[in-house]
């Protein structure tokens, strides 16, 4: 496969494993007005989601359209980094299943502040197509990056158990960074959009190396990507070809 199919995929099944996890929040948010801005957000993730893999199906050529692409491969063939399919929970007791808020924003902020920068600088690019729909993408990263820096200083400064949780959040989710810019060099510029969120935050930054899990992109990922895709993909599966 080509270097920009794989590229463009990747970024797609980041949108489209994005979305899923946000979308969970529907009905189980904090209070109505997350609920909606969530699903909102999901929304958004999933605009972004069909036009990259509409687009990595035309760069490879197979036949493959956005519906296949994502209702239609086993986990193995997916090239999302392993952030994005981490639960909307802590692996561990006491975390309740419906999820804990916290843990989406370190996620949300964290991949927001990347994607942001990484639509930019595809829509500097030679490549008109993605560009195009690199341009519009960048504009809703900006967005969730403010949503999620907001919900981030509300948390990390605010009472001492929310300030916690937020704390446990980060912790566990940075690690899961490093993956996100295997093929780029947009670190620098992503530590200096999240460091000032976190310090205002009073939160403290996880140092630097440490444990850095990957796989991901090369369609290695934990046991959580098969349970969504399970749940993501039951109807079209069970109803090929079907057309409304």
């Amino acid at each position: 496969m080509s270097a920009a199919f794989e590229t463009v995929l990747a970024l797609g099944d980041d949108a489209l494993i994005a979305a899923q996890r946000l979308a969970e929040w529907c009905s189980r948010a904090p209070d109505v007005e997350e609920d909606i801005a969530l699903a909102n957000l999901a929304l958004d993730q999933l605009g972004t989601a069909r036009l990259l893999l509409s687009y990595a199906g035309e760069l490879e050529g197979a036949g493959r359209d956005e519906d296949a692409l994502a209702f239609l491969r086993d986990d193995h063939e997916f090239r999302n980094a392993l952030l994005v399919e981490l639960p909307n929970h802590h692996p561990e007791p006491p975390s309740p299943r419906s999820g804990d808020f916290a843990i989406t924003m370190a996620k949300l902020l964290f991949l927001a502040a990347y994607q942001r920068d990484r639509y930019r600088q595809l829509a500097a690019g030679p490549d008109r197509d993605l560009a195009a729909i690199a341009a519009k993408a960048a504009k809703e990263s900006a967005y969730h990056l403010d949503y999620a820096t907001l919900w981030t200083l509300r948390l990390g400064d605010g009472t001492q158990e929310s300030h916690a949780r937020m704390q446990r959040a980060v912790d566990e989710i940075w690690p899961y960074t490093y993956e996100l810019f295997d093929d780029n060099d947009l670190r620098p510029g992503w530590l200096a959009a999240v460091e000032p969120v976190l310090a205002e935050a009073t939160l403290t930054r996880p140092p630097e190396g440490g444990w850095q899990p990957r796989g991901g992109r090369a369609g290695r990922h934990t046991e959580h990507l098969s349970r969504l895709l399970a749940e993501m993909q039951v109807v079209h599966r069970a109803h090929l070809g079907a057309r409304w």
